[in-house]
């Protein structure tokens, strides 16, 4: 292990990691997975409570993820997508098509390509319907869709956006519905309803020059797991119609199944104007990601002049060991019916959360679908770091936002792995020292 933790920090640039850290708290050494659980290079198992960045969904070394890839490395590894197709990204694009209602999949490799390819299309749609100066865009504050430039530039966490705002475009943030913001005895659903109002406030000033509103639909991941109510979608999706305004939805860390319903987007009962998919897509196994949109936008691009064309493009397109694994994943969503099964344990991993939930150091204490999450009051600084090391000592893997501890597992965790999480974080919060 210590030879593994020398070379990573030789050789290896972490993420959202100053290097300097892993001097006095080194990287876990994973050598293996077995489903919700990390296994070290020392055979020590973490309950991985984060699904490793949100992306794992049915549990490390998958024997039918496995399978499909398997089989799929024996026909073809890639092939570009341009002058090429092959089957895996066919049927993967049927299927998605069938669930969300949109079609005409375009691929990336990562959440924040599918926002910066969204974002274009948008703008480009626009200009090739005469209307170039409706390139601008609107997101909400506090909100995160990825660190490339165009995708930084709807984000708000200054954490991220702020050595950078020389690089980024002015764009637009509008309140966030986000329910612990609400007014003393004034509901969510109302306040989500207020935010809107901001929003349509905005949008009577700006429609003219504005492509798209973007939002990460329920949830604001980055943030600290912010929650809204489904109204202010609905309200959105009014407002971006009157308005004309593309309506994206950032569907990249709430998508498949983590918020109750296959995607957050239906909650709400609407359909937006293109859809951002990835981590979840191929289970955790392999980089992908997807946009896909409407007729009328897919119609904008087609004809004979090539500058018409979405001119936009990845080496990796569509490749069909992504594909085949997000196929499998979908195999299994069909096969094991896992939405309705989620929603059960969703409510006993509730309960099992109940006395963390009551504990005096919590406040907002929250959950929706396969996603908990709450706040620690008077958190002093390097809470995180501290309560990050706690629980790796009592083996679970598991990473706060500042001041928010948040648990998103993979759908095999059990009830007694969830026992295992809710009894650590009890521990942690329990020492005055963390």
């Amino acid at each position: 292990m210590d030879d593994l933790i020398s070379r990573t920090r030789a050789a290896v640039w972490h993420p959202c990691t100053q290097m300097k850290a892993l001097e006095a708290t080194p990287p876990l050494a994973i050598a293996r997975g077995e489903g919700p659980w990390l296994v070290d290079t020392g055979g020590r198992r973490y309950l991985d409570a984060i699904s490793s960045w949100w992306v794992n969904l049915f549990g490390h070394c998958n024997p039918r993820i496995n399978a499909a890839i398997v089989d799929q490395l024996g026909k073809i590894e890639h092939v570009m997508l341009a002058g090429a197709t092959h089957e895996p990204v066919v049927a993967l694009s049927e299927r998605l098509a069938r669930l969300t209602g949109l079609g005409h999949a375009f691929y990336g490799s990562d959440g924040a390509s599918a926002t910066e390819i969204a974002l274009k299309m948008s703008a480009h749609f626009w200009r090739n319907a005469g209307q170039a100066e409706k390139n601008g865009y609107v997101s909400l504050r506090n909100g995160y869709h990825g660190e490339t430039v165009g995708a930084l530039s709807v984000t708000d966490i200054p954490l991220f956006k702020a050595t950078y705002a020389p690089l980024l475009r002015n764009t637009v943030q509008v309140p966030t519905p986000d329910a612990r913001l609400a007014e003393a005895g004034e509901t969510a659903e109302g306040f989500a309803l207020r935010c809107a109002d901001a929003l349509e406030a905005h949008l009577v000033e700006h429609a003219a020059e504005t492509a798209a509103f973007i939002v990460e639909p329920l949830v604001q991941g980055a943030t600290g797991m912010a929650m809204y109510h489904p109204i202010y979608l609905k309200r959105a999706r009014e407002l971006c119609t009157k308005y004309r305004v593309h309506l994206i939805v950032d569907e990249i860390a709430v998508g498949f199944g983590r918020t109750g319903t296959m995607f957050a987007f239906e909650q709400a009962a609407i359909r937006p104007d293109f859809i951002c998919l990835s981590k979840g897509i191929t289970g955790g196994y392999l980089p992908l990601s997807a946009v896909l949109t409407t007729d009328e936008v897919y119609a904008a691009f087609y004809g004979d002049a090539t500058a018409r064309g979405f001119l936009h493009s990845h080496s990796y397109t569509g490749n069909p060991l992504a594909c085949r694994a997000a196929l499998a994943v979908l195999d299994i969503f069909e096969a094991d019916q896992v939405i309705a099964a989620n929603r059960v344990k969703a409510q006993e991993f509730t309960g099992l959360l109940a006395d963390v939930a009551m504990h005096p150091r919590v406040r907002h204490f929250r959950q929706r679908g396969m996603i908990w999450a709450f706040d620690v009051a008077q958190a002093q600084p390097g809470f995180s770091a501290r309560l990050h090391q706690a629980a790796l000592g009592q083996g679970v893997f598991i990473r706060p936002i500042g001041n928010t501890v948040y648990v998103m597992p993979p759908y095999v965790t059990s009830a007694d792995d969830m026992r295992i999480l809710a009894a650590t974080l009890l521990a942690c919060l329990k020492n005055s020292n963390i």
